[in-house]
């Protein structure tokens, strides 16, 4: 009787770490959000392709070229559309003409690399392909519609994939759209309301594949989901071999949207949709991917610097988004050249300014008790452990900050300036909540002129 005890103990422990992933959504939900995501906070999106060329949007929606072309073929005609291509390309030029144009020859992915660690991300999500299709790496699937065959000649992916894996410890990523705009076989597979599966079998599917095999990415993060569910897509069982048998099984993650069906319900996080920022704390990980420029995701020659969001306007966003348990995927839009243009590296260098002041109180953080402040309107807090941290993106005009939401919890309490060594004076208030005195702190010591942050010990 002892040695069959014995045995069921061993197969016990030898089965348990091989447990299985059906490819059902009740079942992939069970899987743990592996640990680094939800500690890096902060990742980069970087939407780079074909579209970089015109790099024109309107000013009204923003959307690049890209979308104009599709609006375009739907036969919907915007006047900015018309206009831009009759004085800048000659009759009949079809987006395809592009492709050559977008060159890439600046393209330094060392350069890149360093720029997104110095801005204090921790991940990063590329465009392998977007909804036009046009692959940034050498697709066996899209003959002469990738970075290799036309345009760079090179392997966009590959050669980023790279430098941030050997000269960062950020997570390296990729962004893939399931569907494509023009694909015939996406487009008869839509005619026959999806039935068929002609596209899926032959384009998305070995693509995901393909891209997983070649440069192990830890997040894959889908779209063009929208106009069909994800039986058609086959997500489910693709997303089974990626968290049972793909080299990046244990540490890969993924987001909502792999069916008009799952998104903002299923996957790895919930993104639900563009600029997602819900202000509350939600039940389950997510993430605001959001723009600097305020319109678009690529970079658009007709833009103005008030389009740019200040990077007080980033950082009070990012705050928001931890506080409420999101992580923020910021997205930056280079050049057809491959430069990643000034504005977006002051934006990303500033960032990482802040960061190294602050980020105790944002890496590896969780929300607090309270995400915002119930009597000072823009404070928000996130906490480690016992200790809680204010962020206030206002100094107080009378050399104080009243803060509702904390109450002494231990006789030592106290209240620090993070990026300083000054400890502050503060008092209870009535009915609730506490005052901190900032008046003892002078200007040369402020440690950024963005966002602060208070430490808070032994608070409740």
């Amino acid at each position: 009787m002892e040695w069959m005890l014995k045995v069921a103990v061993v197969c016990c422990c030898v089965m348990l770490p091989y447990a299985r992933y059906s490819p059902t959504w009740d079942s992939l939900d069970t899987r743990p959000l592996p640990a680094w995501y939800d500690e890096a906070k902060l990742g980069i999106f970087i939407h780079f392709g074909v579209f970089s060329v015109p790099s024109f949007g309107s000013t009204h929606t923003g959307d690049t070229l890209a979308e104009w072309f599709w609006w375009y073929w739907q036969g919907k005609r915007s006047k900015d559309f018309v206009d831009f291509m009759e004085r800048n390309y000659p009759p009949g030029f079809t987006y395809g003409d592009f492709a050559p144009m977008f060159t890439a020859e600046f393209f330094n992915a060392s350069e890149w690399a360093g720029i997104f660690k110095a801005s204090g991300a921790k991940y990063i999500a590329l465009t392998s392909k977007h909804h036009e299709g046009f692959c940034n790496w050498p697709s066996a699937t899209a003959f002469n519609w990738n970075s290799m065959d036309v345009g760079p000649h090179r392997d966009i992916v590959g050669e980023l994939a790279n430098a941030i894996r050997n000269e960062t410890d950020i997570k390296f990523g990729l962004y893939h759209s399931l569907y494509e705009w023009f694909n015939p076989l996406y487009l008869k597979d839509k005619r026959n309301n999806f039935t068929t599966r002609d596209f899926v079998n032959e384009k998305t599917i070995p693509e995901l594949y393909d891209i997983v095999m070649k440069y192990k990415p830890e997040l894959v993060w889908s779209d063009g989901e929208w106009e069909a569910n994800s039986k058609y897509w086959t997500s489910a069982e693709f997303l089974a071999w990626l968290y049972n048998d793909s080299p990046v099984k244990d540490t890969v993650v993924t987001n909502d949207r792999w069916g008009k069906d799952v998104t903002c319900k299923h996957g790895g996080f919930l993104t639900c949709s563009d600029r997602y920022d819900p202000g509350t704390l939600q039940k389950r990980k997510w993430e605001n991917a959001m723009t600097i420029d305020k319109l678009s995701w690529g970079f658009r020659r007709n833009v103005g610097l008030s389009a740019y969001l200040t990077i007080k306007e980033l950082i009070q966003t990012f705050v928001e988004t931890i506080s409420c348990g999101g992580n923020m995927l910021m997205n930056v839009g280079p050049t057809k050249e491959g430069t990643i243009p000034a504005i977006y590296q002051e934006r990303l260098l500033q960032m990482g300014e802040w960061l190294s002041v602050v980020g105790e109180a944002v890496y590896a953080s969780e929300p607090w008790t309270h995400q915002n402040d119930s009597v000072t309107k823009g404070v928000w807090y996130t906490s480690k452990g016992d200790t809680a941290y204010a962020f206030f993106s206002t100094w107080p005009d009378s050399g104080y900050l009243h803060l509702g939401s904390p109450t002494m919890k231990a006789a030592d309490a106290r209240v620090t300036l993070l990026g300083t060594s000054i400890s502050l004076h503060w008092g209870k208030t009535h009915p609730t909540g506490i005052s901190v005195e900032l008046r003892s702190v002078l200007p040369p010591e402020l440690p950024n002129q963005w966002v602060w942050v208070l430490k808070l010990e032994g608070f409740q």
